[in-house]
């Protein structure tokens, strides 16, 4: 589903990856502060061989030669422009995160973010066009892993089980400990925000409609007919309802195995809900 940008890592397959806002230990390096015309920022992909071209008369350096191998500068650049520009990302990312929580979304300006992370303004919107995007994955990874939950359920289990398991399992994981401190800093972040919460009903929305096309794909639904909308509808409500109690426990200040036993039990008891109207419905042949 959505996945929230900031750090350490959260185990969060469903969606919203909420995660704690930790500084980058690391400083940019000069190659990091990007210029705009930056290749490394901007997303162009240069030849490392053009880039290494010598005239025709000239021989390289490091030809090879007996006793000599060739040092394969096209493996190496690319290699190191790549870890650059992720370095740069990443210092956007922890940049923003840390001024979202210490003053809120809507109050940070892009020009602050770039400030903070020691790059031009322009090379924040190289990586991230619009500011949302720095709270926001554009193409959540939970799209992919829920879409691939219901294509490889067995034969016999419903669209809505395959789905609805996937997300319950994934959203109990919320509960954890090295989930819980950074889910509460940007759900405070995202419940501040009018501007993150529209965007994420959107994210949630586009979901939607991926499972619906997808129930629909399976079904060979004709033109018109609602099952599949309601199915897809009724698991990404389960998910939503799901994500809000964690948040809500969450900032209330429960977490740990109890939390997530929690979170499991009651996304489960929604399940059975779900799946007894669902449950003869798409079915596996």
């Amino acid at each position: 589903m959505v996945e929230l940008r900031s750090r350490p890592p959260v185990p969060d397959p469903a969606g919203v990856a909420e995660q704690a806002v930790e500084p980058n230990t690391t400083a940019p390096q000069p190659d990091d502060v990007a210029a705009p015309t930056d290749p490394a920022d901007v997303g162009v992909d240069v030849d490392p061989a053009s880039a290494d071209a010598l005239p025709s008369d000239a021989a390289p350096a490091d030809a090879p030669g007996p006793g000599r191998r060739a040092r394969r500068r096209e493996r190496r650049g690319p290699n190191l422009r790549e870890q650059r520009r992720q370095r740069t990302r990443e210092a956007i990312v922890d940049a923003a995160a840390e001024l979202f929580v210490e003053r809120g979304f809507d109050a940070v300006s892009v020009s602050e973010i770039a400030q903070r992370a020691g790059v031009v303004e322009k090379t924040v919107f190289n990586h991230f066009p619009v500011k949302e995007g720095l709270v926001f994955e554009t193409d959540p990874p939970m799209r992919a892993a829920l879409l691939d939950a219901v294509r490889r359920r067995p034969a016999g289990e419903s669209v809505a089980a395959a789905a609805g398991g996937f997300v319950v399992a994934a959203v109990s994981q919320l509960g954890s400990p090295a989930a819980a401190e950074g889910m509460a800093e940007m759900t405070r972040v995202i419940r501040g925000s009018r501007t993150l919460q529209g965007r994420e009903r959107e994210i949630i929305g586009a979901l939607t409609d991926a499972l619906a096309e997808q129930i629909t794909l399976e079904t060979r639904a004709a033109p018109g007919e609602l099952e599949p909308w309601l199915a897809a509808n009724a698991v990404l409500g389960l998910y939503s309802s799901l994500l809000e109690l964690a948040r809500d426990r969450v900032l209330a200040g429960a977490s740990g195995p109890a939390l997530v036993s929690e979170l499991r039990t009651r996304g489960q008891r929604g399940l059975a809900l779900l799946q007894f109207g669902l449950a003869g419905y798409a079915k596996r042949r």
